[in-house]
């Protein structure tokens, strides 16, 4: 199993907060996705933001999260929009 932080835009710090709440491995990131990823760590780490979500989905595809196109980008930012207060 390849760790995570071997992932484009996944460092120490997000390995480690993945790690917390179940996600330990590249493979069960890709199973689970960038948005149910991001909404588990939403609930425990009520900090994170859009960037987090780009982040979560550029290393799932394998793209620099500031490279995601413009409608991924748009498509992320309407899933957190529904999540704020």
């Amino acid at each position: 199993m390849a760790e995570l932080s071997s992932l484009k835009n996944i460092g120490k710090e997000i390995e480690r907060k993945l790690k917390t709440i179940g996600i330990n491995s590249v493979e069960e990131l890709k199973k689970i996705g960038s948005k149910d990823t991001w909404f588990r760590l939403k609930l425990k780490y009520p900090e994170i933001c859009l960037v987090h979500l780009y982040t979560l989905e550029g290393a799932i595809t394998e793209t620099e999260y500031n490279q995601l196109s413009e409608e991924t980008k748009k498509n992320l930012k309407a899933f957190t929009d529904q999540w704020k207060d």
